[in-house]
């Protein structure tokens, strides 16, 4: 699967502060980064049964954040991302339409694709389907069945295959004091997320599907399991150690991936490789409509191609992003995206002028304050200060304008 159009990052030296990053596993801050080595980097990828929306495009310009923070520092990166191109929101919505769902998971990809490169996100290096993934994700199911980790439900009908996750006593335990919920909480929300609590034949009530055997009317592959398609948890951990390896920098995703999904792959791969599977976890803040979370079954969506249809820039829409610290939980207003807009105008006239004050103390600031927890606000104040105020560096137009574009992915 093809990954976005990529133009150059224009660097300004390389000069960058390595970042710290608040951890959600441990509700730490913590500086992410290896010593020696590229950066690596993973990014649960979309569901394509419908537009970008403003919840999505939060998600991954936040981390196109922490991606350009590493190259400003030096880091060269490795950056892995999933399509889920089979799964039961995309087959419902198919049918609910009336398509083909190859056909509604490509157009939506496409669309995604298309998207992303309009906001300037740098795309990932690894860009992997889940269809196209097939034998990986089995090789990862059959693995676990040979360490003893993957089990058949008795049911005579679909005796699908699922984790056994009292295996791994710490992995409950550290989800229940890292979320902070009881067994009862993380059951209700497991459910709410695309568990199955209550399904019979498990050996635990949190225990997570593997391999879903064949329905009628749904798609379904041969394999040594039998006949059906993967699970959801699986496939990430089975796609983030074929494109990066174990024990990689940072595992990134919505804030409603923190759990079940995060904790499920991390248990998942950890037994497939008997390593730590991310030192770190990006969790960002959800967006919200008319009071609720953005999502496709409330109906509160503002997609991202629509507003450029509307001739909104695009430079304007990711302003309005950053005005936001990706942890921040917040609302679209039509009175934010015209902020946006007028922010995006005055950066234009400000790095259009012949001169205007020094610049290498308002590239320090910006890139502080990406150090410190990805603080694009912070970031974005500081070159509104600039624009803001008169000076006589001619040099200082054209420096920021790259600082911009490279720091914060807004090409003026």
């Amino acid at each position: 699967m093809r990954a976005w159009k990529h133009y150059p990052v224009p660097l300004i030296d390389g000069r960058g502060e390595r970042p710290t990053l608040f951890d959600s596993r441990t509700r730490q801050p913590m500086v992410v980064g290896p010593e020696h080595g590229p950066a690596r980097l993973y990014v649960c990828g979309i569901t394509p049964y419908d537009a970008t929306h403003l919840g999505h495009a939060f998600t991954y310009v936040s981390v196109d954040l922490l991606h350009r923070a590493w190259l400003d520092a030096g880091y060269q990166v490795r950056f892995a991302q999933n399509v889920t191109d089979v799964d039961d929101p995309l087959l419902e919505r198919a049918a609910a339409v009336g398509v083909d769902w190859v056909a509604l998971a490509e157009q939506e990809t496409d669309l995604f694709r298309s998207d992303m490169e309009k906001l300037n996100v740098l795309p990932p290096h690894y860009y992997r389907g889940v269809v196209e993934s097939l034998p990986l994700v089995e090789e990862a199911v059959v693995a676990l069945r040979e360490r003893g980790a993957a089990y058949q439900i008795d049911d005579p009908e679909y005796p699908d295959w699922y984790f056994d996750i009292s295996l791994l006593p710490s992995a409950l335990a550290s989800m229940q004091s890292e979320l902070g919920m009881d067994t009862a909480q993380l059951l209700a929300v497991f459910a709410e997320r695309g568990g199955d609590p209550e399904r019979p034949g498990k050996r635990h009530k949190l225990d997570s599907l593997l391999w879903r055997m064949e329905r009628p009317g749904e798609p379904a592959w041969d394999s040594p399991l039998g006949r059906g398609r993967p699970g959801w948890h699986i496939e990430c951990a089975a796609l983030s150690l074929d494109g990066l390896g174990a024990d990689f920098d940072v595992q990134a995703g919505g804030t409603d991936l923190a759990f079940p999904h995060h904790p499920m792959c991390a248990a998942q791969a950890q037994t497939l490789t008997q390593e730590p599977f991310a030192e770190a976890y990006m969790h960002v803040g959800m967006v919200g409509l008319d009071g609720e979370k953005m999502s496709k079954s409330k109906g509160n969506l503002v997609f991202v191609h629509k507003l450029l249809e509307r001739a909104v820039p695009p430079q304007a829409i990711r302003l309005l992003l950053l005005a936001h610290h990706y942890r921040s939980e917040w609302e679209y207003t039509e009175c934010e995206m015209r902020k946006a807009m007028q922010r995006f105008e005055r950066w234009s006239a400000a790095f259009n002028r012949e001169s205007g004050p020094a610049w290498e103390p308002v590239l320090a600031e910006v890139r502080a304050s990406l150090a410190n927890d990805l603080d694009a606000p912070s970031a974005l104040a500081a070159i509104d200060a600039w624009a803001a105020a008169e000076g006589e560096d001619r040099k200082a137009p054209g420096k920021l304008r790259s600082a911009a574009d490279a720091l914060l992915g807004v090409r003026v």
